[in-house]
């Protein structure tokens, strides 16, 4: 086998710098889809049907169709749909947040019907109103028993992330293929990506098991 990995070490700096674009996208996507994915888990435990059909109808589409064409729909799509091309990185995190979103409200609509039902029995018979009682002792529970998994759904987002390079993000997936092209020689510096994005994945991993054991200390 013939590798020179040598000829690329001038470009790493080049290609770190990648992984603060690739976390900026996957953390505020995060946030996105952590937020509407509580929206959609409460519409889909509601009393009221239709929040409930929307909600699953949300989810199907997203879970049913690649994220990349979610991707280049909104990217593409843009112009006819609103007017005007959004830039490439909010495009990917309205893509990653909206696609994550459908994952997280079956997580967390999971997470919250595992709560023993005594709780929200106990709450109503206190009468604390619904929506406290969801925010202030349903959620709270759940959120524990839903960690790992919502950890879970964090690292595929990051790896997923390596996809935004369709739409021309330098994200490290990019510039490893732009490093990569100046030296006609793909297949170390896509190695070199490899490791970027395993590295990250097992950071990530320590630090989700780290929260999991603190929390499960102040059980």
């Amino acid at each position: 086998m013939n590798l020179d990995f040598q000829q690329f070490i001038p470009s790493l700096p080049y290609i770190l710098k990648g992984i603060g674009v690739t976390l900026q996208i996957v953390s505020m996507a995060g946030i996105l889809g952590f937020v509407l994915g509580i929206i959609l888990s409460f519409f889909k435990i509601s009393k009221f049907k239709f929040l409930g059909w929307i909600a699953d109808a949300y989810t199907s589409v997203f879970r049913g169709t690649p994220l990349v064409l979610q991707l280049m729909l909104i990217y593409y799509g843009s112009p006819q749909l609103i007017g005007y091309k959004i830039d490439p990185s909010t495009a990917a995190i309205l893509s990653f947040g909206l696609n994550s979103a459908a994952y997280i409200s079956e997580i967390i609509r999971a997470g919250i019907l595992a709560v023993d039902k005594g709780q929200s029995e106990a709450a109503m018979a206190l009468g604390v109103p619904y929506r406290p009682a969801m925010m202030d002792i349903i959620l709270p529970q759940a959120m524990k028993n839903i960690l790992p998994a919502l950890m879970n759904e964090f690292i595929t987002l990051t790896k997923e992330s390596a996809i935004v390079t369709v739409i021309g993000v330098t994200d490290v997936m990019r510039r490893a293929y732009i490093v990569g092209g100046e030296k006609f020689s793909y297949f170390e510096p896509i190695l070199i990506a490899g490791l970027i994005y395993y590295m990250m994945v097992m950071v990530l991993t320590v630090l989700g098991k780290g929260i999991e054991r603190r929390m499960r200390r102040s059980d």
